[in-house]
């Protein structure tokens, strides 16, 4: 396209050429008053030699017409998915990109999709704005025509003061869904993430109804909870007010809570009627009860490992003189304190979150019918452990005792008193309790691990659990066991406590003593044969433990009910694994035939699913200081049409695109538009005639 256009490009400055221009203004102007012969081509004169000094030239462009950019933003985030509203958005998108097909020799269009890809986004809300920005930061203002969004009205990032955010304009809003929709939301006011195992953990909630007709009666919303998948209890919450519920926690790790509210009349979804949330369990102080049966030198060992954590509170009792032992001094110079039998074993023993035996043989200390307590205390949930010596193997062992109902190795009577390494066993490789411990097989080519020997093993027969560990001749040196409700270890060794000297390196004492106590004290992440699942990172984590080989196979059920299989890989002895990515707010339920395991995902409230209903509220001040206009699908589509920069953006039922006509110069050309020949052949004539006129 050619455009041409006259340009002046002056001989002289412009401080010049201005007073000529005056000063010749005044020439003609007296000549015109004084009526004088030859004014007017004494005029003639002047002009052409001011315009000559003004060096007019016409200008000849080629120029090539740029397309105007126009912006569609589709809402396809989770509350448009509310009461069909995304059908509504696919529909309208399709109708205007025919539109604006149509007009595609004159106009871009640029789609852009807001979609939530992670939970987290979910948290932040819908970004409609942000989205519009981004997509048309290349494009300068004289190029762009408008932008319209198709959403639910449900935009979280509107800046504060529209007008002064450098918006592209106009924006126009075609909204999706209808006017005066009633919802009910669950709103979790306040939840710890930490709670303690037995103790009361509290918990806030609140009900709220939302475009509620005031004929509609107001009753109490029916609470539902669950807890780890089965139900808990049901209870009525007022509505609008902040409720109190209280739980109690009875295992250690995360324990997932549901809850769900009772629908109300002609509500718009069911979505945000329940809420998943996850409270991890920690116990307060775990109670030790130690009982030495002699000194030496492995009890100062137990002694300080146990102090050192200050979770742990211990109840320490050496015993130093034992019944037998006389020798003639008086009971009053005595500075020893007596063992407090009957409390420690029949009136607190219940209180006790762990009972360990270290070198313990039978003295007249402890009556049968305490130890027979111990048996009732660990067939009741209790735990023991017990760390044998070479009194063990003899008639004076705990064995021989009512323990022997619980401890899982027997003694054979032998001990053996010659250097070795501890090795783990095929099924220690997969129990949680001693696979990967430090410097162990798992990280050496030989399989051999790099700990320091022990030099004394009391011989047993494993009768029941799983021997983790192996000593000289393949004897069993490290036995877990469970005994109804409880569990028991049992170590066939005295010498642990060489590690905790350094002795040829040390190994990981530390380590496997706090394990064992997990263990003992069911912590779910020791469990040998579990299924755990946790969300991290906007992604399901599966993790099953084994101690056998299996064919790990789940099934995860996502909040909205969808069940997808799925085949775990195997990681390592025992350990099966699988990743799946979380696009879903609510509870994932993974099964694998024999466990049940559960995972919350997302933020307790999240933004995007505060409020569902459809508004123009919050776009309100945006159309505003854009100049763009507010449509409702349901009064019908708008149709697009094209307007020049000074006209109306938009009416009642039509929008509006700017038709900027912008345009890329591709070449130029200069012709004078007075020639030098011409202009002095002029004035000349002018001049001459002038002169002859004036001289008649």
């Amino acid at each position: 396209m050619t455009w041409t256009s006259l340009d002046f490009a002056p001989l002289v400055p412009l401080a010049v050429l201005i007073p000529a221009c005056v000063a010749g203004l005044l020439v003609i102007l007296l000549g015109f008053a004084g009526r004088a012969r030859g004014a007017v081509l004494r005029a003639i004169a002047v002009v052409v030699l001011l315009l000559t000094l003004s060096n007019p030239a016409l200008v000849e462009e080629q120029r090539e017409p740029l397309k105007d950019v126009a912006a569609l933003v589709v809402d396809e985030t989770p509350s448009v998915d509310v009461a069909n509203r995304s059908a509504a958005v696919q529909k309208a998108l399709a109708d205007y990109e025919a539109q604006l097909g149509r007009m595609s020799d004159s106009l871009e269009l640029r789609v852009v999709r807001v979609q939530h890809k992670n939970l987290s986004q979910g948290a932040e809300g819908t970004r409609l704005i942000s989205a519009l920005q981004q997509a048309v930061r290349d494009v300068p203002a004289r190029r762009f025509a408008g932008a319209i969004l198709l959403t639910d009205g449900e935009v979280h990032d509107v800046p504060k003061a529209p007008d002064k955010a450098g918006l592209p304009a106009p924006i126009h809003v075609v909204l999706a869904g209808k006017r005066q929709e009633i919802d009910r939301r669950l709103v979790i006011v306040q939840a710890p993430p930490y709670g303690i195992v037995g103790k009361d953990v509290t918990m806030s909630i609140r009900v709220e109804d939302y475009g509620k007709p005031s004929n509609l009666p107001e009753k109490p919303a029916v609470l539902t909870i669950r807890r780890d998948g089965r139900n808990l209890r049901t209870e009525e919450v007022p509505i609008g007010v902040d409720h109190t519920l209280s739980f109690q926690l009875d295992h250690g790790g995360p324990t997932v809570f549901e809850m769900a509210v009772s629908p109300i009349e002609h509500e718009l979804t069911l979505a945000n009627n329940k809420a998943v949330l996850s409270v991890n369990g920690v116990r307060d102080r775990l109670r030790v009860l130690l009982v030495s049966g002699e000194p030496h030198a492995g009890e100062r060992t137990w002694r300080n490992l146990l102090k050192s954590d200050p979770s742990v509170d211990l109840v320490h009792f050496t015993i130093l003189r034992p019944p037998e032992k006389q020798d003639g001094t008086p009971i009053h110079e005595l500075s020893l304190i007596s063992f407090p039998t009957r409390e420690l074993f029949e009136v607190k023993l219940h209180e006790f979150d762990l009972v360990i035996f270290d070198r313990y043989r039978r003295r007249g200390v402890l009556p049968p019918v305490y130890l027979q307590n111990v048996t009732d205390y660990v067939n009741n949930g209790g735990a023991l452990l017990a760390a044998a010596s070479p009194t063990f193997a003899t008639p004076f062992s705990i064995y021989r005792s009512p323990l022997q109902t619980v401890l899982p190795g027997e003694p054979t009577g032998g001990v053996v008193t010659r250097g070795f390494r501890p090795q783990i066993t095929d099924i220690g490789l997969r129990h949680p309790v001693t696979a990967g411990l430090p410097e162990g097989p798992e990280g050496h080519r030989d399989g051999q691990p790099r700990w320091g020997r022990w030099f004394r093993q009391v011989e047993v027969v494993a009768k029941r659990g799983n021997v983790l560990m192996r000593g000289l001749n393949d004897d069993p040196l490290l036995i877990l066991d469970r005994f109804g409700k409880g569990r028991v270890a049992q170590i066939n060794s005295d010498h642990m406590w060489l590690w905790s000297r350094g002795f040829e390196g040390g190994g990981p004492q530390a380590e496997l003593l706090r394990r064992l106590a997990h263990w003992l004290m069911k912590e779910p992440e020791l469990e040998e044969n579990a299924l755990r699942a946790q969300v991290k990172d906007g992604k399901l984590e599966i993790e099953r433990r084994s101690l056998k080989d299996i064919d790990a196979k789940v099934d995860i059920t996502a909040p909205d009910g969808k069940v997808t299989k799925l085949e775990l890989r195997n990681t390592g002895p025992g350990r099966y694994e699988a990743t799946l990515p979380v696009t879903q707010t609510g509870l994932y339920t993974v099964n694998d035939g024999e466990h049940v395991a559960m995972a919350a995902a997302g933020a307790l409230n999240p933004l995007e699913l505060a409020d569902v209903r459809a508004t123009e509220s919050l776009l309100a001040p945006v159309v505003q200081a854009t100049r763009g206009s507010m449509h409702w699908m349901v009064d019908g589509l708008p149709t697009i049409r094209r307007v020049a920069p000074d006209r109306r953006t938009a009416g009642r039922n039509w929008i509006g695109l700017v038709a900027n006509e912008d345009y890329l110069v591709t070449g130029v050309r200069r012709l004078p538009a007075m020639p030098a020949l011409l202009v002095l052949g002029l004035f000349l004539c002018a001049a001459a005639f002038g002169w002859r006129r004036e001289g008649r």
